[in-house]
């Protein structure tokens, strides 16, 4: 930090429950910090913006602002209460924001501040949330999960403001690509205490697993449940991250096996499909379409759509808040009936719905009964397993069998529930925003979960990261009732987005969706050229000497010392980085490009 912080906290100490949730936390925030807030639930991440804003006292610490300071909170769920209109509360801020400002802001999001509190949804009141946030001129944002409820528009909105803001931000998240994107520092909290590496939240998994590491060769030196806790974390953490490496060259497999199955023009071949496909279909869909209201007030949603899925596929759907997301869901599933056309499901097809509605779970139910009806014994898809042992494959402590549901934070819920439901017996997985409420370990098990699951999977989601590590063809929505088939996830949908300059296409038909990124000449020859030929050869070796040498570094930044003892090094390192994390992601795209060519190239 060259220049004096603008806030800061030393020896922050805060008693919660029955024990110390800090002790002697030292926090320092520069002007123009842009601070990745990491820790897993129940950390006190939240907790932290709030003793940072005052609206919790410590029990010991000395904190300090700058004359003149604007801290500003924006809070995961505000209180909309004493509002009638979201106008009134975005114009309520402690500094006064100006109507003008927020009436701006509102513009820019595409939001009514004249809706009624009480009968605003989720997105509009998260919308009229960052309206009153960002007019209240902040030197300092606290920013807690800052994307949830929000589409792709709004995200990339945020993202454009953000980037340009000239203040300093703590933010809470898990969208990765929003937090990789936009930090530049990380702050990590781990079991009472908080480190901070002056990187962003892309150098974060390389630094968490070093320290883990170094902390399970140290273990003879802990005491016994600590011993434990280290193994968890390396189990959970470290081993899943070198097992999700070959997942993620399957994944790319997969998805180049499946744009051989996608016509030229971005529609499923339903006509070309050999007698061996049609036994793998789980769903067809053809020539579906729906609209809602009447006349004038009629609107289209799904226009002329058809698709064939096949056993195994991972389909993710995408768009903005009543584009129709949800509403295509329902069509492919079954559960809503279209105006036109068909959908055929297997005979054999066994569902299971995964939405977050933590409704579901009853407070006074303990852990047991929720996945065992009380025994310690759960059939896990076929295989009986003990509860305590598939409690911790979901990053939960054993003793924690028979707490009781209402004890647990909204996020061990929904990984409560995700346990549930992941033990049934199924071939068909359907989630509807499988990412709210859940942390970043909690997102990789999911992932991880996904990729070995047998069936078939359809999932809605505004989560960028989790599609593109997750899905092998997403279905994208622009709201006017056309349906994009890419083969791949988000990051190729946006590539297809850009090279068409408009979310609007020339025709109705989904046929006239391309499913292959923008580089690719829509008449491939018979063999790569020279030059991509030699990318797809050693594009894999380079990206894996950038993983070691960011290993290299991350090792380096580890040491808390460098950033006094030799600061040119260190700020030689943390551009390195920097520059090694874009290369790396250029790198990947290009070889999943090529890797797709090619196969389009073995089977024309």
């Amino acid at each position: 930090m060259s220049q004096p912080p603008i806030f800061s906290y030393e020896n922050l100490s805060l008693h919660q429950g029955e024990g110390w949730l800090f002790r002697d936390l030292d926090l320092h925030v520069g002007p123009r910090d842009r601070l990745a807030l990491i820790g897993r639930n129940g950390a006190g991440k939240t907790t932290l913006l709030r003793l940072i804003t005052d609206e919790i006292e410590s029990d010991k610490g000395k904190r300090v602002i700058q004359p003149g300071v604007n801290i500003v909170m924006l809070e995961q769920e505000p209180d909309f209460t004493p509002f009638e209109t979201l106008r009134d509360y975005a114009l309520s801020g402690p500094m006064g924001p100006a109507q003008h400002d927020v009436e701006a802001i509102a513009d820019q999001l595409g939001t009514d501040l004249s809706t009624r509190a009480d009968k605003a949804s989720g997105g509009e009141k998260r919308r009229a949330a960052i309206c009153r946030a960002l007019a209240s001129e902040p030197d300092l944002l606290l920013l807690d999960e800052p994307t949830n409820h929000l589409d792709l528009g709004a995200i990339d909105w945020l993202e454009e403001w953000l980037g340009r803001y000239k203040g300093a931000f703590i933010t809470i998240s898990h969208d990765r690509t929003f937090l990789t994107r936009l930090t530049k520092q990380t702050l990590w909290l781990d079991r009472g205490t908080i480190r901070r590496l002056e990187v962003g939240f892309g150098g974060y998994d390389a630094w968490m697993e070093k320290i883990y590491a170094d902390e399970t060769r140290s273990a003879e030196k802990l005491d016994a449940k600590l011993k434990l806790e280290a193994h968890w974390l390396e189990r959970g953490v470290t081993a899943r991250r070198k097992r999700n490496q070959g997942r993620l060259a399957k994944l790319w497999e997969m998805r180049a096996q499946r744009a051989a199955m996608i016509g030229p023009a971005g529609a499923a071949k339903l006509q070309a499909e050999s007698d061996d496909s049609r036994t793998k279909s789980v769903i067809t869909a053809t020539n579906i379409s729906k609209s809602f209201g009447e006349g004038d007030a009629k609107r289209v949603i799904i226009r002329d759509f058809s698709l064939r899925i096949q056993r195994g596929d991972r389909i993710g759907i995408v768009g903005s808040n009543g584009a129709g997301k949800t509403t295509l869901l329902k069509m492919l599933t079954g559960e809503l009936e279209s105006d036109t056309g068909s959908v055929v499901l297997a005979q054999t097809l066994n569902g299971v719905f995964i939405d977050q509605q933590r409704s579901l779970l009853t407070p006074d139910k303990r852990v047991r009964d929720v996945l065992a009806d009380g025994s310690d014994w759960i059939d896990v898809r076929g295989t009986k397993k003990h509860v305590q042992g598939y409690l911790k494959e979901f990053l939960f402590a054993p003793s924690l069998i028979d707490a009781r549901v209402g004890t647990l934070s909204g996020g061990e819920q929904s990984r409560l529930l995700l346990a549930r439901e992941f033990a049934r017996m199924s071939n068909l997985l359907v989630l509807d925003e499988p990412t709210n409420d859940l942390d970043l370990e909690t997102l990789d098990l999911l992932q991880e979960v996904i990729a070995d699951y047998e069936g078939t999977v359809l999932l809605v989601s505004h989560d960028r990261d989790f599609l593109d590590r997750t899905v092998t063809v997403t279905l994208g929505l622009d709201g006017s009732g056309n349906v994009d088939v890419i083969a791949g996830g988000y990051a190729e949908w946006e590539a297809q987005r850009k090279q068409s300059g408009s979310n609007q296409k020339s025709s109705s038909k989904p046929a006239q969706a391309s499913s292959k990124p923008a580089a690719r000449s829509s008449s491939p020859s018979k063999k790569l050229s020279y030059k991509d030929q030699r990318d797809y050869d050693q594009l894999p070796e380079r990206i894996e000497a950038i993983d070691q040498r960011m290993g290299e570094i991350e090792q380096a930044l580890a040491d808390p010392k460098l950033y006094v003892r030799d600061f040119p090094k260190f700020e030689a390192l943390t551009k390195e980085n920097s520059a090694l994390i874009e290369e790396k992601d250029a790198a990947e795209m290009r070889w999943l490009e090529l890797a797709e060519e090619v196969e389009q190239l073995l089977n024309p």
